[in-house]
């Protein structure tokens, strides 16, 4: 198996990084992975990662829930009863960013399609790419959406869509800079693109550690800060407009961590703690367990 190792920052090419913690995949392999903290950019990076080649089998599991649809457990079938909340929320962010009440949209990364299902029940012309056959099976199934195999977002036409759309992705993407380029292309000229990532600057991240759900290694590749995700979409004449926070997100990660820490569900020190990260996201988005970033080219 073949492994990456940076050595400078994979954001903003600073060599000015050291070891911030590390983090067990507790959801496939079991096994630990290093974090690296970029003293520059302020971005955090998975170390020693499969390459896009191997990677595969880290999400063959049936608590992955954006592939799976599984509804086995507490932790995941509150997943599902919030989702409605959360599609109407995705979508209304999608309409104040564009300006508008129908057009078309692409999710990159878009699972089991539940929110293109959503968008095209509201009017919108979608378009979804999906690495995992798996989960374009279950879109097929589930909602007769026909999600693209990820490669073929690079023979999309530029200049296409009014939204673009990546909730949970862009950490999971091994050609960050290559990919956020190509995007930009496809955008019409005033499209607008919407990235959700997780914060590791958030109270939760900070309350759990090594043990923060979020950090999902080797899976997610990059652990971003709201600063680092300025610097990096500068770097590609993208600017963040607005950002949003994922009220129910520290709920979830909350419960999920307390899981890998203590074992069992930890049902009230999980919701209790993810309430503590709500109500700060609230008053300071910038501490959100995850923040979505409303973007335009410029």
């Amino acid at each position: 198996m073949s492994f990456i190792y940076h050595k400078t920052c994979p954001v903003c090419g600073a060599a000015t990084s050291h070891k911030a913690l590390t983090a067990k995949d507790h959801t496939v392999s079991k096994e630990t992975f290093d974090i690296i903290h970029c003293g520059h950019c302020s971005v955090r990076y998975t170390q020693n990662v499969p390459d896009n080649a191997n990677i595969g089998r880290y999400y063959q599991s049936q608590e992955y829930i954006s592939h799976s649809e599984t509804r086995q457990g507490l932790i995941n079938r509150l997943y599902h009863s919030v989702r409605k909340i959360t599609l109407r929320s995705k979508q209304n962010w999608v309409k104040a960013a564009t300006g508008l009440k129908q057009g078309s949209i692409l999710d990159i990364g878009c699972g089991t399609g539940s929110f293109l299902h959503f968008m095209q029940q509201g009017g919108w012309q979608i378009t979804g790419v999906e690495p995992d056959e798996t989960a374009r099976q279950n879109a097929k199934t589930l909602y007769n959406i026909e999600p693209r195999p990820s490669e073929d977002l690079y023979a999309l036409p530029a200049g296409q869509f009014d939204a673009i759309t990546m909730w949970h992705v862009l950490e999971h993407v091994h050609t960050l800079h290559d990919y956020i380029r190509h995007i930009r292309t496809l955008l019409k000229p005033e499209g607008a693109l919407l990235i959700a990532v997780p914060n590791y600057t958030s109270s939760d991240a900070e309350h759990y550690g090594e043990n923060w759900a979020a950090y999902d290694v080797p899976r997610h590749l990059y652990h971003f800060s709201p600063a680092s995700m300025e610097v990096l979409l500068k770097q590609h004449k993208i600017r963040v407009v607005k950002k949003h926070p994922m009220v129910f997100d520290g709920f979830y990660v909350s419960l999920l961590s307390e899981k890998y820490k203590h074992g069992g569900n930890g049902l009230f020190k999980g919701f209790w703690n993810g309430f503590i990260s709500w109500r700060k996201g609230l008053k300071d988005v910038d501490r959100c367990s995850s923040v979505v970033y409303e973007c335009k080219a410029e």
